[in-house]
């Protein structure tokens, strides 16, 4: 038997974010998942390093990669939308799940549980700060993304940059991984690559 689950994550590349506005350079949503693994990982390196958490780093990672996978099937549903109201954003959460099982069930039986654990949450501690962690990613990600189109000229992108860089600081107190990384990481993004290397 032949199974599409591969074939379909595979249509992430084709999936543009940031759709309703003027973009200088377009990210896809294969981009972005990647952004989001490695800074997840990161997040979770810094806090099990810095702060005595006990985080499966390696796990961020993957569910980074594929954090957005939905939306292969719903679409990149913009922020505005999605965070309209309490009800529009638990229905576009049903939406999401709904998605994810649909792709899950493009596996082979035997091979789903494994994919589950990263698509599915455990009821666990450590699990819901690493996956709180992996939503610090996706901010941090939306913030590069905005400092880099800012930084080129493009004033579509300066209320987003401001509301996402409020959203960013808003997780300091609660995240304090996500400062270290703002403080340590963040404004080298803005560098050449001589400059960087």
């Amino acid at each position: 038997m032949n199974y599409n689950f591969f074939a379909l994550i595979s249509r992430m590349k084709y999936i543009d974010r940031w759709a309703l506005m003027r973009n200088t350079r377009q990210e896809n949503l294969c981009e972005h998942c990647m952004e989001v693994a490695m800074i997840a990982h990161a997040l979770c390196v810094i806090g099990n390093t810095r702060y005595g958490r006990h985080l499966d780093a390696n796990k961020a990672a993957l569910v980074g990669l594929y954090h957005d996978a939905s939306e292969i099937i719903t679409g990149d549903m913009p922020t505005p939308v999605k965070y309209y109201n309490k009800e529009l954003k638990e229905a576009y959460k049903q939406v999401e799940a709904i998605a994810d099982d649909k792709l899950l069930e493009k596996l082979p039986d035997d091979l789903r549980p494994a994919f589950e654990q990263v698509f599915k949450a455990e009821d666990n501690e450590d699990e819901r700060y690493m996956r709180k962690l992996v939503k610090a990613a996706d901010k941090l990600s939306a913030l590069i993304k905005c400092m880099a189109e800012t930084s080129a000229g493009n004033n579509e992108f300066r209320t987003a940059k401001e509301s996402t860089e409020k959203a960013v600081r808003s997780l300091y107190m609660e995240c304090p991984e996500v400062l270290d990384f703002v403080n340590e990481f963040l404004s080298s993004y803005g560098n050449t690559l001589d400059e960087l290397t």
